[in-house]
């Protein structure tokens, strides 16, 4: 269940305690203001999803009326299947949030860390919850309860924690078939080469099939193409609703206006940026 990701959280903080003691016996250490942002971005996204899913959780019931088949959880094959499903709807979902301006408006907040370690995995949107649960309804159609849908999406969140880090390096033939540390770092690339890459949550095999798999070759600089320099929640929460809100203003006509949220957010990137410039590509 969801409670997967609560239960969680003090693995988390242990971890992040770890890795911070790892960096600091190499003379490194977090910047504690960006690690702060990171924590509180996480916190709001807890109780807003909480609040979101009391919405989610009746569609998907209700679709779940209207199921295909009975999935009788008991079967060996039944949770495979459906991680793997889970994971496929993923890599849809987190691909429309990088190449729709809408989505991206809500995603952004979550690469806009210049650093990456395991406090950048808690940097999480205030506002994703409000739609991203609709990508994964076809697994209620298909038969997958709601509770085993949403425990599908715990395993995959818990999955991805680790993988923001730099202390860890290739994993030989893992990188073939999962995402690891090295595949997120490029996904959390600013570089031109590593922009838009590498969208999988557990698996990277949906990159490699459709034609967004990028290996970690030049050292990644993290963040954004035009770097929010705030560390406030808030501003990191919506700096970018602000910015679409103030291209859909500039636009020459309201069909242009209304078109904006659904283009690409890379759209018009070559004219010069209006005074609130959208924090475009970056991962």
């Amino acid at each position: 269940m969801e409670q997967l990701v609560l239960y969680a959280i003090p693995a988390f903080l242990a971890l992040v305690a770890i890795e911070a003691a790892w960096l600091l016996r190499r003379g490194l250490a977090y910047d504690g203001r960006d690690a702060f942002a990171s924590l509180a971005m996480g916190v709001g996204n807890v109780f807003i999803s909480a609040l979101c899913k009391l919405f989610w959780v009746a569609a998907f019931v209700a679709l779940y009326q209207h199921r295909f088949w009975d999935i009788d959880m008991s079967q060996a094959w039944a949770w495979p299947v459906l991680i793997l499903g889970h994971d496929f709807f993923f890599y849809w979902y987190h691909r429309f949030s990088h190449r729709v301006r809408l989505g991206w408006a809500a995603h952004v907040n979550h690469h806009s860390s210049q650093a990456f370690n395991l406090t950048t995995a808690l940097r999480q949107s205030w506002t994703t919850p409000l739609y991203s649960y609709g990508f994964f309804m076809p697994l209620a159609l298909a038969g997958y309860t709601p509770a085993a849908v949403i425990t599908a999406g715990g395993i995959s969140l818990i999955y991805q924690f680790w993988i923001h880090t730099e202390t860890i390096g290739r994993l030989g033939p893992l990188e073939w078939f999962l995402n690891t540390p090295s595949h997120h770092r490029v996904h959390h690339g600013a570089n031109p080469q590593y922009i838009d890459r590498n969208y999988g949550g557990i698996f990277i095999v949906w990159d490699r099939l459709f034609g967004t798999f990028e290996p970690e070759g030049e050292k990644v600089r993290y963040g954004l193409t035009h770097n929010v320099e705030s560390h406030h929640p808030l501003r990191i929460a919506f700096h970018d609703w602000q910015a679409l809100w103030s291209e859909m203003r500039a636009a020459p006509s309201w069909r242009e206006a209304l078109r904006r949220p659904l283009q690409p957010p890379d759209v018009g990137k070559d004219t010069p940026p209006p005074a609130a410039a959208p924090a475009t590509g970056g991962g």
